[in-house]
């Protein structure tokens, strides 16, 4: 019990930093009439306070069972410091200490009450486009340091009006040191300009529904804007962006809006409405109104955010209730971010240009998700409204910073037993993301203060992730096998010790043998791991090429399975991109006997996506699997045969025997769409029975699930269900994406297990 008439200090560290806390803390302490005071802190929230002994047990309940909303709170600690005789209850200047460990709040959706302020024609905020207050509002993407305050942020160059000032400074405003605060008399302001730069007064929602194209700087970087039921507009976005069959993401106007354009579960509607308002991957309705061809072509899938921010909300009136929100970025280029960058680049694209004065500091993409059948959520992407929240992890006394893959990377930085995830950064390969990647890394240590002793890479010599690692003096290096990585990342986020077992399904990761490997099963812990099982190995002429034109890895099984005989008929048949001089080039290839070996699950999905024509080119990267995915629509019995069998004490994976019957089906023309289902059963089929037999082999009956195959989700859910009821313990990821988004959680929990 605490003792009466003494006065305590409170630590408490978390995110709560820029989401209301101290005004939270000045609220409770009146309420019990306590006198003391808080303050923000670099390492978190300080707080003296003293009265009468049960008041002060009450009110440190309250400050930990109930934060304010956006508050997560890590740790509280109490110490009795003797009573000193307060007057009253007072919130301190912010103070900077030599160690940071307070944690900086993601970007945060706009709140209703200041939705509210936007549309209201008597609020003095009526129409601003930055509104905001402690409860929303941009954080992770204008801050430059901590502890957070206007000063270290891009609004510092926006001095508060006296309006402003006077509800920042006031304890029980709801804007009480809501740094980006600001109205239209002293913030930011936002101007609209025709593509060579001329300022025009004509409202942006005018020039959305006459069918422009307007670039739209927003909270991370700029999105081009379309409205989505205009074909004209639409065919227009894709062929200027080059961008001829990823899907577009669409911004609805209001929850109601979204329903109109897709089926949302009560999980779905809360993810929509949540403060981190990420895009949520929905069930399409497949509107009327909508070309799903130039929407979301080969897809029964549509990507939907609500606004975010109040520019948006402005974006959108009683006659535009849905608009195409997609990234402004060429190609495989980064975000673009600053308003003459989007008028040099975003020129031949956007008709329009709705640039604003705050400057973005940390670029940041939108988040995309879905929630799987498993009523959990699925990370496709980590940004936006995640990044910078830190995961918990084993504490270890050194630093790691883990660079992680070359596609769809993020890095990751340690610090204590928190594991801080970067945003997504693509790939690699391009140099402005790589350059990006390196601001980044700079950018997080800054606001982490700290510096990593320990840098965990790839075993891919040729990631540029890697090189950069190994070019790097006085630290220690860990190289991690890419699986294990995958294994260690899903072990991690569920807090898993001691052995497991994992399969581990993807594209590509080099494996300890030279070969590629893309579908593991794997018995470890982050210390280390065995190999008792993978995919039957294949050739992979050409390598990415191949990678890029599923119908080169359909021709590759079929000869593999059938012979070239009969290969060269099927191929003649049913893979028209195929011409006679590319065939005979791989035959070719695959009979100098010299090409790199892969176990590819993607490669897989691949060739049996060409073979039914569903995607013979991935024109983006996994296109052919996603899209199998969608075909796989009529539920059809039974499954294709497959071997598997033990060499050399491994469980070898062989799915030969599944495509004469295949074949078989095309032939008697059983619809494309079950064929497709039947596929995906003999996958699952196929991973159950052999994690059985390992499980026989190990013992262990603690299996998780990662790598990009996993986004599948009737391979997700429908072997989490076999996995169930054949008495597994089956772990997944809810944190991360189980794609290479991912891996660097991995790497960094690993190096922190295997250090002297």
């Amino acid at each position: 019990m605490l003792e009466a008439a003494a006065g305590y200090r409170i630590k408490i560290t978390g995110i709560v930093q820029g989401v209301g806390f101290r005004p939270h803390v000045y609220r409770l302490a009146t309420e019990y009439g306590l006198k003391g005071w808080v303050l923000n802190a670099s390492t978190g929230v300080y707080i003296e306070v003293e009265g009468d002994e049960d008041k002060v047990e009450a009110f440190t309940r309250r400050l930990v069972d109930d934060p304010p909303p956006l508050a997560m709170i890590r740790s509280c600690s109490i110490e009795n410091i003797g009573f000193q005789g307060f007057k009253e209850f007072t919130i301190h200047a912010s103070t900077e200490e030599s160690a940071k460990t307070a944690m900086i709040s993601p970007d945060i959706a706009i709140c209703e009450d200041c939705k509210r302020e936007v549309r209201d024609p008597a609020d003095r905020r009526y129409g601003y486009p930055f509104t905001n207050c402690t409860n929303c509002g941009p954080r992770f993407t204008i801050i430059k340091d901590v502890p957070y305050d206007r000063a270290q942020t891009t609004m510092a160059d926006f001095p508060m009006c006296p309006e402003c000032r006077q509800e920042y400074e006031n304890p029980l405003h709801r804007r009480f040191h809501a740094q980006p605060n600001a109205c239209p008399v002293c913030g930011p302001h936002a101007t609209l300009l025709d593509n060579k730069g001329q300022v025009l007064d004509n409202p942006t929602v005018e020039i959305l529904k006459a069918g422009y194209i307007v670039a739209v700087k927003g909270l991370g970087g700029f999105h081009l804007a379309a409205a989505a039921r205009n074909k004209t507009a639409v065919k227009a976005l894709r062929v200027r962006k080059r961008r001829d069959a990823k899907p577009f993401a669409v911004m609805a106007r209001d929850l109601k809006t979204a329903h109109q354009y897709a089926w949302i579960s009560p999980a779905e509607e809360s993810w929509l409405s949540s403060p981190q308002a990420p895009i949520v991957i929905l069930t399409s309705r497949q509107h009327p109104e909508l070309d799903m061809n130039l929407i979301h072509p080969g897809l029964n899938t549509l990507g939907v955010m609500l606004p975010y921010t109040p520019l948006h909300y402005l974006l959108f009136d009683d006659d535009l209730d849905l608009l195409i929100m997609t990234s402004a970025n060429i190609s495989d280029e980064p975000l673009i971010t600053t308003n003459e960058e989007a008028l040099n680049k975003l020129a031949a694209i956007a008709d329009y240009f709705l640039i604003h004065n705050r400057d973005i500091y940390n670029p940041c993409d939108d988040s995309v998700m879905k929630v799987s059948k498993n009523h959990t959520p699925h990370y496709f992407r980590r940004a936006r409204g995640f990044v910078p929240l830190g995961i918990p992890i084993p504490e270890r006394p050194q630093s790691v910073l883990a660079v992680g893959g070359e596609m769809k990377n993020t890095f990751c930085i340690t610090r204590a037993g928190e594991a801080f995830l970067s945003q997504h950064w693509g790939d690699l390969n391009h140099y402005l993301n790589y350059k990006n990647f390196l601001n980044g890394i700079e950018r997080f240590q800054k606001m982490l203060d700290v510096r990593p002793q320990i840098i965990a890479h790839d075993l891919h010599l040729d990631y540029q992730s890697t090189r950069w690692a190994k070019e790097q003096k006085g630290l220690k290096k860990i190289a991690v096998q890419h699986h294990h990585a995958h294994m260690a990342a899903v072990m991690a986020e569920n807090a898993l010790a001691g052995e497991t077992l994992g399969l581990i399904c993807d594209g590509t990761g080099w494996g300890t043998d030279g070969a590629v490997w893309g579908c593991e099963i794997l018995q470890g812990d982050y210390r280390s791991f065995e190999r008792r099982g993978h995919l039957h190995y294949l050739p992979l002429p050409g390598g990415d090429v191949t990678a890029q034109k599923p119908y080169r890895m359909a021709m590759v099984y079929l000869i593999a399975a059938l012979g070239e005989s009969r290969a060269r008929k099927a191929a003649a048949k049913y893979l028209p991109e195929l011409k006679d001089e590319e065939s005979d080039l791989l035959l070719n290839r695959l009979a100098g006997g010299k090409e790199i070996m892969t176990s590819s699950c993607g490669r897989l999905f691949d060739a049996v996506g060409a073979l039914l024509n569903v995607c013979a080119v991935n024109r983006y990267e996994g296109q052919a699997a996603i899209e199998l995915e969608a075909a796989a629509g009529l539920k059809a019995d039974g499954y294709y045969n497959y071997d598997i069998v033990r060499e050399q004490g491994m469980w070898i994976m062989n799915p030969l025997p599944m495509w004469p019957a295949l074949l078989a089906d095309m032939e008697k023309d059983l619809p494309m769409k079950a064929i497709a289902y039947r596929f995906h059963q003999t996958v699952i089929r196929m991973f159950l029975e052999t994690l059985r037999r390992v499980r026989d082999d190990t013992g262990l009956n603690r299996v998780v699930l990662s790598g990009g195959v996993f986004h599948n989700d009737i391979i997700s859910s429908g072997l989490l269900e076999f996995l169930e009821a054949s008495g597994f313990e089956v772990y997944y990821h809810q944190q991360v994406p189980p794609g290479d988004g991912g891996i660097a959680l991995g790497q960094a929990v690993i190096a922190s297990e295997v250090i002297d």
